[in-house]
């Protein structure tokens, strides 16, 4: 009976020790980022075998069956999904601002406007040389706005594809330590503290690796993890055991991306990775409507010009040079050049019929609606995107909330189990010195 009763009080000071440790460890560990609350999994130790007696049961204490991460698959699941969507909007709504900001800050619209008006001006008196160089200068500026816009749009498409470039990176490294982790986990003893952080190292780089893309999983029975990437069901998976396939992408004439995966095309639907490619494809769809509205320019004022005489009696050469934005140019800057005379017409002429011409064709093209109807496209997408960005952004925070409600740390919680554990390894204690005293008053037993 002693004997038990050692063996009894033996077993529950472990049990308490442990408990008393996952709690320390607990606590310690309340701020640490991807950290699961443990808890500790007790059954009772039977042996067979009482009295002689192999058919009776004999109850002999308490031991550590497993330590416990209260972490619900699902609800991380939720999470990594919702922070994937989030992530995706967030950046391709940085993207988008940056686009508008461009667009807006490199004065294509009133340079537009403002050539019209100086055009305007000289139909008052077509050989007045003050006029017709206000019209030149009002070219140049057009022009030189023009290819600012197309700068700034460059830049930031080369910012958007560092980016991407950066996530892929970054997604390959995280990749290779989910690999490395699997093959931790399939050497770790179940249920032990090793293994326990290990699956919260699996869920952080899980959790790391939804930022930049959506990401399905598959656990297997000893914590490894199957990780497959993109939108696709059937794509092949990222990462299987300790093997990973490489991710990788490429960049098109126009500026958007392309990702794969050994080869293979994948779709993103989430992450930043998905965000950035949306906001440079957006941004080529802006950049050819607006080199489309440069060489439209171009065409009609050159044109125009090309069908009258200029000042000096001569016929009309090109004012303006380049297709596109970025290469849109004054090919003169003789104000003498300016064809507003028609055709044949002599040295000086007050005709203003070739200006109205070019004005018409102009206002048919209309450049500064066409300009205003750019600006207004990207602008009502940044709005969009931004009310979409908001609202993904209030589930992702629930998600982060109803996990963090089980998976997080109480202090006052993990302060009562101090208490109750240390109490439990003082009883545990003082079974065993009741124990001993009954064992020395049976050895003092005549």
């Amino acid at each position: 009976m002693a004997s038990d009763l050692l063996s009894i009080g033996l077993s529950g000071a472990k049990a308490a020790r442990t408990a008393l440790d996952v709690t320390a460890q607990n606590i310690s560990n309340a701020a640490t980022e991807g950290y699961v609350r443990r808890t500790i999994g007790l059954t009772e130790v039977a042996s067979t075998g009482y009295n002689q007696n192999v058919r009776d049961v004999s109850l002999s204490g308490v031991r550590v069956e497993k330590i416990l991460r209260n972490a619900d698959a699902f609800r991380q699941s939720e999470v990594r999904r919702t922070g994937s969507d989030t992530a995706r909007a967030n950046v391709e709504v940085n993207g988008l601002g940056n686009i508008e900001s461009a667009l807006e800050q490199s004065g294509v619209y009133p340079a537009i406007t403002g050539f019209d008006a100086a055009l305007q001006k000289l139909q008052e008196d077509p050989v007045d040389t003050s006029l017709r160089a206000s019209v030149i200068e009002a070219a140049r500026t057009m022009a030189a706005t023009f290819q600012i816009a197309s700068k700034e749009l460059d830049a930031v498409g080369k910012g958007l594809q560092f980016q991407a470039a950066d996530g892929v990176t970054q997604v390959n490294r995280i990749a290779g330590e989910l690999a490395r982790t699997n093959l931790r986990l399939a050497r770790a003893a179940d249920a032990s503290s090793d293994q326990t952080a290990l699956l919260d190292q699996r869920d952080k780089l899980l959790a790391d690796l939804s930022q930049y893309g959506d990401v399905n999983t598959t656990l297997a029975p000893d914590g490894s993890v199957t990780v497959t990437l993109g939108s696709t069901a059937t794509n092949d998976p990222l990462v299987s055991g300790g093997a990973t396939r490489t991710l990788a992408m490429t960049t098109a004439s126009g500026g958007t991306v392309a990702y794969t995966l050994d080869g293979a095309a994948l779709t993103l639907a989430g992450g930043s990775l998905a965000g950035q490619q949306l906001a440079l494809g957006k941004l080529a769809q802006l950049h050819t409507d607006l080199d489309d509205l440069a060489d439209t320019i171009v065409t009609k004022v050159n044109a125009a010009n090309g069908g009258g005489t200029d000042r000096t009696g001569a016929a009309g050469a090109a004012l303006l040079t380049g297709g596109s934005a970025a290469t849109i140019a004054l090919a003169t800057s003789d104000p003498a050049k300016i064809a507003t005379a028609p055709a044949s017409a002599p040295k000086n002429s007050r005709d203003a019929s070739n200006l109205d011409a070019m004005r018409t064709a102009l206002a048919a093209a209309d450049p500064a609606g066409r300009m205003d109807a750019i600006l207004f496209d990207i602008s009502a997408t940044v709005s969009g995107r931004t009310v979409t960005r908001d609202a993904l952004a209030t589930i992702s925070d629930a998600a982060k909330t109803a996990l963090s409600a089980q998976t997080g740390v109480d202090l006052d919680a993990e302060g009562v189990n101090l208490v109750r554990y240390q109490q439990a390894f003082q009883a545990s204690g003082r079974v065993m010195q009741v124990a001993a005293s009954i064992f020395d008053s049976l050895l003092q037993i005549r």
